[in-house]
């Protein structure tokens, strides 16, 4: 039975060298979706697998599961250990990568089209008949374990996570995928087993290929490949608001510079306004040296390396959210300066000229992420996570120059809220006083 391809060209895009790539919607005999872009000029693919939902599926009482049974996908399966596994891997070349995050498991792949079937003989196994051996279940699981200790004395991630517990409290987002030593030392093969059934399930699946393959060989590849995925996975979790108070809280920490973690409530990927408070964040915090605070906290005054901020929308909640290091001695004018353009951001918008800029930089550098099938292949399966068609890559850039400077300030008086800002402050820092 061949596989139905729902349109053979949905879009063309044309990237700064002239060539051109068509995007296909194909669906398996078997009932598995995904998107195509054939590219036979060089005998390669590149798969990528997206599971909604990821860490944040993890069993009550067992947070920590998916991220250690993500690392053991490919220490052995069926048949072969964990060594025997890894060296029928290369001796193919093929590549994978397995990787938890907390609104989803993704898994890549890479093989050549004279290896494509064994390679992804090879992966099936290690999705549907992963073995989970103990002493790879162990040798995995002091890895994790060294990894949460290496966190306790990391103000980055002491930041980090600080922030993130205050925020979300008891959802999943508000602890570590990691887990706690507790709860990883806990962990039983049998919870690993639940964890895999939890969220590798056809009912979360989102899938890309790009590279020498037709639709039809997709087709039935991913039945092969998927087909016996469980069906459905756990439920997703509540939304959660984001109702963090301004102010800041310091976690004192010896060392000599402080790691500052701030943010405030963010904008929905689907709002109407989402392109605008995009191009509004890329001028205070995501231009690199051409940020507003890239220029009054590093340029100006000396303050640090480097300071950002980012729109952060996720599957449950979202944020708008930055951060900075800096000695301890000047931690209270950094904080100061940060509040002000935050201020100034939200009171007197933003400038016909930096709207330009942005929005020249932010359209021509589109484009420069479609370098090469496995790259190609991420940004599809991601599009599809947020729901976009996929024409989005044609009207993508025409949404950005569409954004005006009315639109900016609009949106800028409506969403920056200094009030709101809050700062987490990992270290000994001085300045700080009751205003912050």
């Amino acid at each position: 039975m061949r596989a139905f391809v729902a349109a053979l060209t949905l879009f063309t895009l044309v990237l700064p060298a002239q060539a051109e790539i068509e995007i296909q919607e194909v669906t398996s005999p078997g009932g598995i979706k995904a998107w195509l872009v054939e590219e036979p000029s060089i005998p390669f693919m590149a798969l990528e697998l997206r599971f909604r939902g990821g860490a944040s599926l993890d069993a009550p009482g067992k947070r920590g599961a998916t991220y250690l049974m993500t690392g053991l996908l490919e220490e052995g399966a069926g048949e072969m250990d964990a060594q025997a596994f890894s060296i029928a891997v290369e001796s193919l070349a093929a590549e994978f990568r397995f990787d938890a995050h907390n609104d989803a498991v993704s898994i890549s792949a890479k093989a050549l089209t004279e290896n494509r079937d064994e390679a992804m003989e090879l992966l099936r196994q290690a999705l549907v008949e992963p073995r989970f051996d103990e002493d790879a279940i162990e040798r995995v699981r002091g890895q994790v374990l060294s990894g949460i200790d290496a966190d306790t004395r990391d103000p980055d991630a002491i930041s980090a996570n600080t922030f993130y517990s205050l925020a979300f409290g008891d959802h999943p987002y508000g602890t570590s995928l990691e887990g706690t030593v507790e709860s990883v030392t806990a962990l039983t093969r049998d919870d690993l087993i639940e964890a895999r059934d939890r969220t590798l399930s056809r009912d979360h699946l989102y899938v890309a290929a790009v590279g020498d393959i037709t639709a039809e060989e997709l087709g039935d590849l991913l039945d092969r490949l998927l087909g016996e995925l469980p069906e459905t996975g756990a439920p997703r979790p509540e939304r959660i608001d984001y109702t963090l108070a301004g102010g800041t809280t310091v976690v004192d920490f010896d060392t000599p510079q402080s790691v500052v973690t701030f943010g405030q409530r963010g904008i929905t990927r689907h709002d109407p306004d989402f392109f605008p408070a995009y191009v509004l964040t890329h001028i205070l915090g995501g231009g690199g040296f051409s940020s507003r605070l890239m220029e009054e906290v590093r340029e100006k005054r000396g303050l640090t390396y480097g300071v950002g901020a980012y729109l952060y929308p996720m599957d449950y909640s979202e944020m708008l959210v930055g951060n900075v290091s800096t000695v301890n001695a000047r931690v209270g004018e950094t904080i100061s300066v940060i509040r002000d353009e935050w201020a100034k951001l939200a009171t007197e918008g933003v400038t016909e000229e930096e709207l330009e800029r942005a929005k020249t930089y932010l359209t021509g550098a589109y484009p420069l992420r479609f370098d090469g099938n496995g790259p190609i292949a991420n940004i599809l399966v991601g599009m599809q996570m947020d729901d976009l068609t996929p024409e989005y890559v044609v009207t993508r850039n025409d949404k950005i120059r569409a954004v005006t400077l009315e639109d900016v300030r609009r949106v800028a008086s409506e969403l920056i809220d200094p009030d709101g800002l809050h700062f987490i402050v990992v270290g000994q820092p001085e300045g700080l006083d009751a205003s912050n």
